[in-house]
């Protein structure tokens, strides 16, 4: 004789809250995802459409095809911008890595006062670029500043005017970015060399490794991860640097330290181009994807 034993249901009944509990946390999400949906990527796209239009001081919604974007690459501070960004980019971002590793390799071997000087060196990185620039400023200014004091002292044939000079201001703007960005690189750098592990270099150091060849064959290449999140964050700093530039040169000596988003400011909301404006932020943001979007796509396979 068989006995037939009745379906029960794979999941049990939710209870009476349960509901609420699920729904508690998407009710508390929802209206930030939408602000963001709005405010962020809206605004993104409107970006992208007003660059195909012929819009000037006010948004207009009359297309004019890549009009707007074929005017941005015959307007010499176009040019100008990009080449300058192309100079401070890579200036930047190669100074601050290497500076960034010999910090972080000098403190990794457990110096005296190490978290003291680790402090000291990410500080700048707590001010914003606005304060660094005007501190620069100052500092740089042949009046008040540097060449002022070394000849007070008694020096008066020394000369330091590179935020006057057209043709070395932008390596000031590299100089204020560096100081204010090498010692993040190094607490990067750092927090790689502290989770390399300790018997591989002993292992080495045994065969007979000198310290050279134990930082440029085993230390170093394990630090690629670190590198390329450097690379991103500092390319993407790079793109967008304004407040920097406006608070140090104000992008002068006349264009001697345009940047693209300095360009797109002063066309945009200056200059009442609005379409042109669009067109070279529409640029930035795809030069920045073009960053971003394959490091985190690399991220990703990796996890997997």
């Amino acid at each position: 004789m068989t006995m037939t034993v009745p379906k029960t249901s794979a999941r049990p009944a939710k209870q009476g809250g349960d509901w609420l509990r699920d729904a508690i946390p998407k009710l508390v999400l929802s209206p930030s995802l939408f602000i963001i949906l709005v405010f962020v990527y809206g605004f993104i796209f409107f970006t992208f459409y007003l660059s195909f239009t012929d819009s000037r001081i006010l948004p207009s919604y009359d297309l004019v095809g890549w009009l707007n974007y074929e005017r941005l690459f015959k307007i010499r501070a176009w040019d100008i911008a990009v080449v300058n960004l192309l100079i401070f980019g890579s200036l930047y971002i190669v100074i601050c890595c290497v500076l960034g590793l010999l910090l972080a390799i000098l403190l990794d071997q457990k110096i005296r006062a190490e978290g003291f000087i680790r402090t000291v060196y990410l500080y700048p990185m707590a001010l914003s670029f606005i304060v660094t620039g005007i501190a620069w400023k100052w500092f740089l200014d042949p009046g008040i500043g540097l060449q002022a004091v070394v000849r007070s002292w008694g020096w008066e044939s020394f000369t330091f005017t590179w935020i006057k000079d057209s043709d070395m201001a932008i390596y000031t703007i590299v100089i204020a970015a560096v100081w204010q960005t090498s010692g993040f690189v190094m607490a990067m750098f750092l927090a790689g060399l502290r989770g390399i592990d300790n018997e591989v270099m002993k292992a080495a150091q045994i065969d007979g490794a000198s310290t050279v060849a134990l930082y440029r064959r085993i230390i170093i290449p394990q630090l690629r991860p670190a590198f390329m999140s450097a690379f991103v964050v500092l390319a993407h700093m790079a793109i967008k640097s304004y407040d920097l530039i406006i608070a140090l040169t104000g992008g002068g000596p006349g264009t001697a330290t345009e940047m693209p988003a300095t360009f797109m400011y002063s066309y945009t909301f200056t200059r009442n181009q609005m379409g042109i404006g669009a067109a070279s932020a529409t640029i930035m943001l795809m030069s920045i994807a073009a960053i971003m979007v394959p490091y985190i796509y690399s991220e990703l396979r990796e996890k997997k």
